[in-house]
């Protein structure tokens, strides 16, 4: 008998206790996934690095707080409802309100309000996005399965996967297809943009600081959807310029009579390199331009990195590395695959 208030005491002064610890581990949850969304990770739109992305992020957190307050406010209200009109006794019923015309003006008012609240800066975002400076850059950029053509009609560039933008101007993008629908985005620099075949959609964005920004295709388009990357570089002015003239200059022919001399001709009959005759006649199957690939931080759309491992691995056989790719696996030796890796890799 005297054992058994001490139990019952105990068993009152746990329930609060592991109330309050129920509460703290989801506080430090959200307190995770807020501090998360902070971070530069590389994918992460909430870590804005240019002032479109700035002002997409702006809009999300302005739509989520509003969320924040709604919830709690209905959450509350549920919770304050449930106790305070909680069943008593088998007679007892809650007031009914049906019927309050004032109570439900009021109910249709502050919805449409909240409504007004979200529309009103979500459409001028919308408008303000959507408007092309003039005098701005222009990149060209085609959709392929699985890599990215990259054309500066301006400054007669062509290149793939990576894109190259100077800080501080405003860039706008000219997107299109050549055979299925895909999805341009850069998180940190802007959102994602429908690339249609037969239809051109634009893209506006700059980035303020130097550095190396990740881009995907976010719309499914085929076996090799998730490795169809890019990358946007984004210099200083004068480091653009250097770069705008390096990609100018033409490409070596590989040595006379070497074996890369000979095996070559496989490649251009697809790819691309200015200032080396390939065969006549359109590619057999458009491919990305080598011209400067050497230069370039990744292959393969962002696949693989751009060492000589990364690229011996790619000549071996490319469907192994990206599944149903275009490039066959055209049976090289191992020599052949030397060969070409060290005068590709030159092409810088």
């Amino acid at each position: 008998m005297t054992g058994e208030p001490c139990d019952t005491n105990r068993a009152v002064i746990r329930r609060p206790t592991r109330r309050f610890l129920r509460m703290a581990v989801f506080t430090a949850a959200l307190a995770g996934v807020l501090a998360a969304c902070t971070r530069d990770y590389p994918y992460n739109s909430l870590a804005p690095a240019g002032p479109v992305a700035e002002k997409q992020a702006g809009l999300f957190w302005l739509v989520f707080w509003i969320a924040a307050v709604v919830f709690v406010l209905v959450e509350g209200a549920l919770v304050y409802a449930l106790w305070r009109f909680r069943r008593r006794s088998t007679d007892d019923r809650p007031k009914q309100v049906h019927g309050n015309t004032r109570l439900e003006i009021a109910w249709t008012i502050i919805p449409a309000l909240l409504l007004a609240g979200v529309a009103v800066p979500t459409v001028g975002t919308i408008f303000d996005l959507a408007e092309s400076p003039p005098g701005a850059m222009r990149v060209e950029v085609v959709g392929h399965q699985w890599w990215w053509e990259i054309r500066y009609p301006d400054l007669q560039l062509v290149t793939a996967n990576e894109v190259h933008i100077p800080t501080g101007e405003q860039v706008v993008f000219e997107l299109t297809s050549k055979d299925v629908i895909h999805s341009f985005s850069v998180p940190r620099l802007a959102g994602k943009q429908d690339v249609v075949p037969g239809r051109t959609n634009t893209l506006n964005f700059s980035a303020t600081e130097p550095g190396t920004y990740r881009g995907q295709c976010q719309e499914y388009c085929g076996l090799s959807h998730a490795y169809m990357r890019f990358r946007v570089i984004a210099h200083e002015p004068a480091d653009f310029e250097a770069w705008v003239q390096s990609e100018l200059a033409q490409a070596a022919a590989p040595e006379a009579g070497s074996l890369a001399e000979q095996v070559l001709p496989t490649c251009l009959a697809c790819h691309s390199i200015n200032g080396v005759e390939g065969p006549t006649g359109p590619p057999q199957t458009p491919a990305p331009d080598l011209t400067h690939i050497g230069s370039r931080q990744t292959i393969a759309a962002g696949k693989l990195p751009n060492t000589e491992d990364g690229m011996a691995t790619w000549l071996r056989d490319p469907p192994a590395v990206k599944a149903g790719s275009k490039m066959p696996d055209y049976n090289l030796t191992e020599d052949e695959i030397d060969a070409l890796v060290e005068y590709l890799r030159s092409l810088k």
